[in-house]
């Protein structure tokens, strides 16, 4: 394996366990509302202790989508380039390829959702004797599912490099893997 394979892989998975850990630490400081009323004790309002974990979620996207891009670039996203040999590394590439983008996908949407929805809040709305004020904060798990796909990023996305590489390598610098005609010039 050359050394801008191992550089690549390195530093995707670097950049992904990056993002990772900033996804976990999002879903530990989701912010968390309490309703408290104003000096006057006419109006209840919330009031949100943190909003860290946006920042935090917006961190592990970008983080997550420089990995992808990483991977991407480095691998001609699969379909540009020079051909890949057939058989079995190709078909593995495909699939993982495949399966690589629908979690990249999910992590980020979830991410993206997640680092919206914390950064919410809601301001003045109840009245004493009124309705019961509803303070909303971000659903528990959002982040951490985010934390989960952006593992299973981490992972497809490196062994898709991995069989990328096996497959491209065993091309050689023959077009479309190579040529079983032996074909003279023309004259």
């Amino acid at each position: 394996m050359a050394m801008a394979s191992i550089l690549v892989q390195v530093s995707a998975l670097l950049l992904n366990l990056i993002a990772f850990g900033l996804a976990v630490a999002a879903e530990q400081r989701r912010s968390k509302a309490t309703v408290t009323p104003d000096l006057a004790k006419e109006y209840d309002y919330c009031f949100y202790d943190s909003d860290v974990a946006t920042g935090y979620g917006v961190g592990a996207l970008l983080l997550l989508v420089a990995a992808q891009a990483v991977v991407m670039l480095a691998s001609r996203c699969f379909c540009c380039g020079r051909g890949l040999k057939p058989g079995g590394s190709r078909a593995c590439a495909l699939m993982l390829f495949l399966f690589s983008w629908l979690t990249f996908l999910v992590a980020a949407a979830c991410l993206l959702a997640g680092s919206v929805r914390n950064a919410y809040h809601t301001r003045y709305r109840g009245i004493f004797n009124g309705d019961p004020l509803s303070c909303e904060t971000l659903r528990k798990g959002v982040f951490a599912a985010g934390a989960a796909f952006t593992f299973f990023t981490a992972i497809l996305s490196e062994f898709y490099y991995i069989s990328y590489s096996k497959s491209r390598d065993a091309a050689g610098g023959a077009p479309y893997g190579g040529s079983s005609i032996g074909m003279g010039p023309y004259t």
